[in-house]
């Protein structure tokens, strides 16, 4: 998936613009990207278009992931994108979706399992078979 596409999926997801989208995946991935290994990072990384490669930061030299929950997870992703926490869980949750159809699903299942469980909420629908973008009238 290219750079557009993605942005463009998550635009759709959570209804808002694109300059939103950049925002919310920035801040999603930012703080994705402190959540997990240094390896699974750079692994992630690798299969995302270069624009997302930079905002993942990755570096080997970083191996152990900051432990935080879900609602960390959540309050530094409104930090980041300058919104209220409703907005941010919800457009997570659309970041979150689009990055399984941007990456090989056994990539997408290595990210998961280094989430805690409080994280399902967020992950859940990305999860879910038919979680694939439904364009309106198809």
């Amino acid at each position: 998936m290219n750079y557009d596409t993605f942005i463009d999926q998550v635009a759709q997801r959570t209804r808002g613009s694109s300059e939103d989208a950049v925002a919310l995946s920035s801040a999603t991935l930012e703080t994705l990207a402190e959540r997990l290994t240094g390896g699974e990072v750079l692994d992630l990384a690798a299969q995302l278009p270069k624009p997302l490669q930079v905002v993942l930061k990755p570096s080997p030299r970083t191996e152990a992931a900051d432990r935080f929950g879900a609602a960390e997870f959540v309050a530094r992703v409104a930090l980041r994108a300058g919104i209220d926490e409703t907005a941010a869980r919800n457009g997570a949750r659309a970041v979150f979706t689009t990055l399984r159809e941007a990456i090989a699903g056994g990539e997408f299942d290595d990210v998961m399992t280094q989430l805690p469980r409080d994280y399902r909420e967020m992950v859940e629908p990305a999860m879910a078979p038919g979680a694939t973008l439904r364009r309106s009238g198809l």
